[in-house]
Order: structure tokens, then sequence, then C-alpha cells
């Protein structure tokens, strides 16, 4: 399990320790950001099974408010914190399954 674990997320994440949270001394096995993303799809998941659902408009934004901050750091305007990272994961990992949820709904309304 744990090789399977660092395989996925080798896959997409660079795990730099200096952009990264430890615990207990560990490193986790994927960045701030990535981190971030995770609890946002998660916690989109459980709202849309609540019956909670993002407009487009909602959903865009979140994606937005994540890649600002990773464009703003990436043209050296603004060196991102891992708190930031965080935080901005989050909204992209909602606002990606809140993109997900309306391509599959109109995927569903074109085939059924």
């Amino acid at each position: 399990m744990k090789s399977l674990m660092k395989l996925i997320s080798g896959l997409a994440c660079h795990k730099r320790p200096d952009r990264s949270f430890y615990f207990r001394g560990k490193q986790f096995p994927v960045c701030a950001r990535c981190t971030g993303v995770f609890i946002g799809q998660i916690s989109m998941i459980l709202l849309l099974i609540l019956g909670i659902k993002p407009s487009w408009i909602v959903s865009f934004f979140l994606l937005g408010v994540m890649f600002l901050d990773w464009f703003i750091q990436y043209i050296g305007l603004l060196e991102s914190t891992n708190f930031r990272r965080l935080v901005t994961g989050i909204t992209g990992g909602m606002g990606i399954v809140g993109v997900y949820y309306f391509i599959i709904k109109i995927l569903f309304n074109v085939l059924f």
C-alpha cells in the first residue's frame, strides 16, 4: 500500500520538502497544494452528496483562485506560502469537482 501511494503521488506531485507539510517529523506524501486539492475534492463530493451544488461560475472561480496563486508565484511576483498553497489547493479541488459534476450532468442529459 505504501509503495502504491508513492507511485500515485509521484505521478502528479513534485513533493518538494520545502513545499510540503510534516507530521511527527515525516513529510506528507504530497505537497501543500496537492494536500489542499485532495481536501477540496473530498469536501465538494460531500457537498454534492448533501445536495449543495455549485454553479459553473463558482466552480471556475474556485479553480481561478488556485491558478492565480500559482501564476503569481510562477512569474516571480510573490512567493506563495504553504498555508496559501493549502487554501488555494482546497478551492481548486472544490472547483475541479464542480466542473466534473457539470460535465457528467451534461453527458447524462445528452445520452439519456
